[in-house]
Formats: C-alpha cells, structure tokens, sequence
C-alpha cells in the first residue's frame, strides 16, 4: 500500500467493477473504514484470489464505518453509455453511506457528478493499490458484482457467466454465436450489437 501522503479523516474510498464485460451490471462501493479496526491484506481487488476478496469482503462489512454496494443495470448502461453509468453508480454508493462523508477519493482519473453535496472530493490513478479505503471498495464492488454473475449464470445457462463474469473472452463469444444475447446482455456493447444483428438478418 503506497497511500498519498497523510489521509484525511473519515476518508471515504470508491471503486467500481465491471466496466469491461458484455454482460451484467456494472457496481460500485463506497467505504469510510475505521482506525480503530484496520483491515490486513487490502490490495486492488484484481491482485487478489476469488477467496481472499471473499474473506476480506467480510472483515469489510463487519468493522467499516459505513459501506455501500449500488449497482446499475445493462438497460441504463446502454441508455447513458458505460463511463457515465459507471460514475452514477458511484455518485450513487456515495450518496447510500449513511452519515454523508465529507471527503471523498474516486479510483481513476474522472469524478462523479455530486450537484449541490458539497464533499471534498479527488480522483486517484491507481488508488485501489495505493488508498486502503479505495481498495476496500474495490474488493466491495467485485465481489458483489461475481456474486450477481453467478446468478445470472443459473438464470440464463449456457452462457458461462460463472466462469468469465461476463467479460469478451473466448467462451463468450462463442456463447453469443450460438444463443444469441440474453436480458443480461449489454447492447450498446458492439460484439453484443453485432449478434442482435446476425440474429435480425437471420
């Protein structure tokens, strides 16, 4: 963990997962951890084994401050695009943290839209690596987001949503040739685009 410098108080972390999948919704989680109950072992959520994020979800929910998981559905995602969908639903998990931060730190380089909430806020390139509380969204919005692939795995088969979360990997594809896109799929994604029409000309 490389934190920047001495972090404010009460420091409320955001992440999202699943920006990059064909299919799914896509999460974000926003954490304010607590000093007195720190949490060994945060690291980017995408360093981590299925297991260990699973383990420190856990310890996450249970010593946190406040925590929240907001996630936001392939239908807006097609209706408003992946990067502003991405950035309501941290606007979102932001919002859900019941007391409201007043200091917030976004992982990436762009910032949700808050209106009239008056938080002092910082996007952080590579913060999930280098914020303790960012990490512990990122971990949040990851596992909450596999957890809804699996479901979706059991709600439409064949597709092996359990195994690539949704993500363009050979597999995928191959489902997409073969089924077509389900509900869960994202539309406005172009090889997801490019199967409804397949199937339109069909």
């Amino acid at each position: 963990m490389d934190p920047l410098g001495c972090l404010p108080s009460g420091l409320c972390g955001v992440d999202e997962a699943g920006r990059g999948p064909l299919a799914g919704p896509v999460h974000a989680a926003a954490v304010v951890l607590d000093p007195d109950q720190p949490i060994a072992g945060l690291a980017d959520s995408k360093v981590l084994s299925a297991a260990r994020r699973e383990a420190l979800a856990l310890q996450i929910r249970e010593r946190a401050l406040c925590w929240s998981v907001v996630a936001v559905e392939p239908a807006e995602i097609d209706a408003v695009n992946i990067l502003r969908a991405s950035l309501q639903a941290m606007r979102r998990a932001v919002l859900a943290l019941q007391p409201l931060p007043q200091v917030v730190w976004v992982d990436g380089n762009q910032l949700p839209d808050f209106d009239d909430h008056r938080f002092s806020l910082r996007a952080v390139v590579g913060g999930d690596a280098r914020v303790a509380a960012i990490s512990a969204a990122s971990i949040l919005a990851k596992t909450a987001r596999d957890a809804r692939m699996r479901e979706l795995a059991l709600e439409h088969p064949g597709y092996g949503f359990e195994r690539h979360m949704g993500y363009p990997t050979r597999e995928h594809f191959a489902a997409l040739e073969r089924l077509g896109p389900c509900a869960a799929h994202r539309r406005s994604f172009a090889p997801v685009a490019r199967a409804c029409e397949r199937i339109r000309g069909a």
